[in-house]
C-alpha cells in the first residue's frame, strides 16, 4: 500500500521542512535537506509531505493507543467495561477527567499535541502546494485538495475531543509560536468554506490512483465530512459564553449564535453534498451486514463499496482489535500474542435487547461470550455473563487472510465513515424542519435504504416499520434509535448524543434501564420496577452446547421465549447441552442482580455529579477533555483551559 510504503520517508521530510518554515529566529539549514519549492514543486515529493499528515495518527500517543481508545464513551449504547473507579482510566470515560491525567499526558506526548502536529504538517503542505505547486495539473491539485480535507478531519477529531482549540490555518511563526483558543464557529466557518473550494478536485472513490483504496482522501469522503461538520456546528454543544474562549469560562450548553452557522443556512448546504454523494458516487450498502465486518477484519481496503474512510494503520500498527475485539486469551481464536487482548469496552447489556429479532446487525455487533482454552487445549467460546457484551463487529477469529504478527499492535484499520453514514445523515436533514429542506419521503426513503439491508430477507418487516411512522418528531426518534443499532461500536454516538442535546437524557435513560435488567438491581430513585423477566419467558438459567468442530457455542436462555431453570436443559431441542456454572462450577443464574448497581452507576461517576445529569450544567462541561496541564503549560501562560478545568 503506497501510503504505508511512503509514509515514514514523507514524515521525516516534513519534519525538517518545519525546521525551515519559520521565520529566520526559528530556522536552520542544510545542504541536505530540501527547501520548500523543491519539494512542492514535484509530484513524487509533494505526495509524500501531504501523507505525513496521516503519519501522526500512528504516533504510540496519537489516535493508536490514546484517543480512539478513549474517545467515544461512555453512551448509552456503548460502555467501558471495568466497572472499578480509576482516575487514569475509568474516570476518562465516566467525565470525570483531568488536566493532569497520566494516561492523557505524559512526557512522550499526548492526543491534542499529536492532533496539532497533524494540523501544522497540512499547513506546511497547503502553503508549499499552493506556493509552487502548477495548480493546472489535476495530480496537484488533488494533493492540495487532500491536504486541506485532512486537515478538516483533525480540527473535526480536535474539537470533538477539546472543544475549543486555536484556530491555526497558517504555519508557525515567530509572531504565531503562543496563541490562546478561539470560538468554535471561526474554525467551522473556515472548515466549511475551505471543503467548499476542494470538491471538484477531489476524484470519486475508486476513479484515480489515489482513490482506489479508503486510506486516502476521495470526493464523498469530503462531501461526507462537510456534512458532518454542518450538523456539528448547527448543534448543541458546552460553549463559552460569546466572546469568552480561552478566558476560563464556565459557558453553558446552548446552540451557536453565528446566524451563518443556522439550520437554515447549513442544512441546505449539506443535503446537496449527500445527495451528490448517494445520486454520483457509485457507493452501495453491503447486502450482507456480517460480511462487511468480516471484509473489515480481513484489511478489505478496496474502494467503491460502502466503507468510504478508514484511519489508515500499517499492518501492523493500531490497537483497535487490541482494545475492541471480542476477548481473546492468550493465543487463542486468531489472537497470535501470549497475552489477552479485546474487551476493554462493550456495548450496554440493555441494547442487544431492543434490536428486532429479525435485525441481522444485533449478533453482529452484540456478542456475549469470550475465547478460552479449554482443560485440553482447544479455543473455545463460553458465556461472558450477562453484564459483560462485546463488540462483535471485531473478532480476531475473523482475522483469517491479514493475520497480525506484532504483539502489541493488530493493523485493523477503524471505520471511519460509512456510506450508511451517508443515507441517515440525508434522512435527518430532510426531516428537520428547521432546516428548511423538509421532504418527509425522501427522509423516510434513506432511513428505509439502511433498515432494508438490516432486515435482509425479511424486508417487509423493515418496510412497515418505516411506512408507520408519521412526522417529525416520530421521524426523529426512529433516525435517533437507527444510528444506535447500525453504529453501536464506532463511536459515532457521544457526538451524535451531544450535536442533539440528548446525552445527559439517554445516559440517564441507560442507566436506569441497566437497573431495571436485573431481577435484584435497586433502582434508587423509584423511578422504574425491575425487569419481570417471565413477561417475555427468559431466564433465569442458561444452557450453551458446542456446535461444530471450531468451538463456536449457541446459547439458551438469553432471547426472549427461553425461559429455562438451572435444573433442566431445554427440552426438544437435542443434546449435548452444558448449564452455566458460576467460578465453583456450581450450577447459576444468568439473570443475578449481583453488581448491577456498580455497572448502571459506572456509565457516569455519580459520586461526582449524581444521579440527574440531564442538563447538569457540571455534567455538560465535561463532555470535552480539558487540554493537557504539560501543555498549557508550555504555551507562556497564551493558553487557558474552560469548563471549570
Amino acid at each position: 500500500m503506497k501510503l504505508i510504503r511512503n509514509i515514514f520517508l514523507g514524515a521525516g521530510m516534513l519534519a525538517a521542512l518545519g525546521l525551515t518554515s519559520c521565520e529566520d529566529g526559528l530556522s536552520t539549514s542544510s545542504g541536505s535537506i530540501l527547501n520548500e519549492e523543491q519539494v512542492y514543486s514535484d509530484y513524487s515529493l509533494a505526495e509524500m509531505g501531504v501523507l505525513s499528515i496521516y503519519e501522526i495518527l500512528t504516533v504510540q500517543y496519537s489516535h493508536r493507543d490514546r484517543y480512539l481508545p478513549w474517545y467515544g464513551f461512555n453512551t448509552d449504547i456503548e460502555c467501558y467495561n471495568s466497572t472499578t473507579y480509576q482516575e487514569r482510566t475509568t474516570g476518562i470515560a465516566q467525565y470525570d477527567f483531568t488536566t493532569t491525567n497520566t494516561q492523557m499526558d505524559n512526557t512522550n506526548g499526548n492526543p491534542y499535541n499529536n492532533l496539532v502536529i497533524g494540523i501544522e504538517r497540512a499547513n506546511l503542505a497547503i502553503r508549499g502546494l499552493e506556493t509552487y505547486a502548477d495548480l493546472t495539473d489535476p495530480d496537484m491539485r488533488y494533493l492540495r485538495a487532500e491536504a486541506i480535507t485532512a486537515r478538516a478531519f483533525l480540527y473535526t477529531e480536535l474539537m470533538k475531543a477539546y472543544g475549543e482549540v486555536p484556530a491555526r490555518f497558517e504555519p508557525i511563526s515567530n509572531e504565531t509560536m503562543y496563541i490562546n483558543k478561539s470560538d468554535r464557529d471561526v474554525i467551522y466557518k473556515r472548515l466549511l468554506s475551505d471543503l467548499e473550494g476542494i470538491f471538484e478536485d477531489l476524484p470519486w472513490p475508486g476513479q484515480s490512483t489515489a482513490t482506489m483504496t479508503v486510506d486516502r482522501v476521495s470526493r464523498a469522503f469530503a462531501e461526507g465530512l462537510y456534512a458532518r461538520l454542518c450538523l456539528m456546528a448547527a448543534g448543541w454543544a458546552h460553549r463559552p459564553d460569546e466572546g469568552q474562549a480561552g478566558t476560563g469560562n464556565e459557558g453553558s450548553n446552548r446552540l451557536s449564535n453565528d446566524p451563518e452557522l443556522q439550520k437554515a443556512v447549513l442544512y441546505p448546504k449539506a443535503l446537496d453534498a449527500l445527495k451528490d454523494i448517494i445520486q454520483n458516487s457509485g457507493l452501495y450498502l453491503y447486502p450482507d451486514y456480517e460480511q462487511l465486518w468480516k471484509d473489515f477484519n480481513n484489511f478489505d481496503l478496496e474502494a467503491g463499496k460502502e466503507v468510504i474512510f478508514v484511519i489508515p494503520f500499517g499492518n501492523n500498527r493500531g490497537r483497535w482489535n487490541y482494545t475492541f475485539a471480542v476477548p481473546a486469551t492468550a493465543n487463542t481464536a486468531g489472537n497470535l500474542t501470549s497475552n489477552d487482548r479485546g474487551g476493554a469496552v462493550g456495548v450496554v447489556p440493555t441494547l442487544y435487547y431492543k434490536y428486532g429479532d429479525n435485525d441481522t446487525r444485533r449478533d453482529v455487533s452484540c456478542v456475549n461470550y469470550e475465547w478460552q482454552k479449554d482443560v485440553n487445549g482447544n479455543d473455545v467460546q463460553v458465556p461472558a455473563g450477562l453484564m459483560n457484551w462485546y463488540f462483535g463487529k471485531y473478532r480476531y477469529d475473523w482475522m483469517v487472510d491479514h493475520p497480525f504478527t506484532n504483539t502489541n499492535d493488530d493493523g485493523a484499520k477503524p471505520v471511519y465513515m460509512r456510506y450508511s453514514d451517508i443515507l441517515l445523515m440525508a434522512a435527518e436533514i430532510a426531516n428537520d424542519s428547521e432546516g428548511g429542506v423538509r421532504n418527509e419521503t425522501d427522509a423516510k426513503n434513506w432511513l428505509l435504504e439502511v433498515r432494508r439491508r438490516a432486515y435482509a430477507g425479511n424486508e417487509s418487516e423493515a418496510d412497515s416499520y418505516v411506512n408507520g411512522l408519521s412526522g417529525e418528531e416520530a421521524i426523529f426518534d426512529a433516525i435517533v434509535d437507527e444510528r444506535a443499532f447500525e453504529f453501536v461500536g464506532e463511536f459515532l454516538r457521544k457526538n451524535d448524543l451531544i450535536r442533539w442535546n440528548l446525552l445527559g437524557e439517554k445516559l440517564e435513560e441507560a442507566r436506569l434501564e441497566t437497573i431495571a435488567f436485573w431481577p435484584g438491581g435497586t433502582d434508587t430513585e423509584g423511578e422504574v420496577e425491575d425487569y419481570d423477566w417471565t413477561t417475555v419467558g427468559m431466564g433465569p438459567g442458561l444452557w450453551y452446547r458446542y456446535v461444530g468442530d471450531d468451538g463456536t457455542i449457541e446459547m439458551y436462555g438469553n432471547h426472549p421465549g427461553e425461559l429455562v431453570t438451572r435444573d433442566a436443559a431445554p427440552t426438544g431441542l437435542g443434546t449435548g447441552w452444558i448449564c452455566y456454572t458460576d467460578s465453583q462450577g456450581e450450577p447459576s443464574s444468568y439473570f443475578s442482580g449481583t453488581g448491577i448497581n456498580n455497572r448502571a452507576n459506572s456509565l457516569w461517576h455519580v459520586e461526582t455529579f449524581g444521579e440527574n445529569i440531564d442538563d447538569n450544567p457540571e455534567f455538560t462541561m465535561h463532555m470535552y477533555w480539558p487540554i493537557p496541564q504539560g501543555t498549557i503549560d508550555q504555551q507562556n501562560g497564551a493558553l487557558v483551559n474552560d469548563y471549570c478545568y
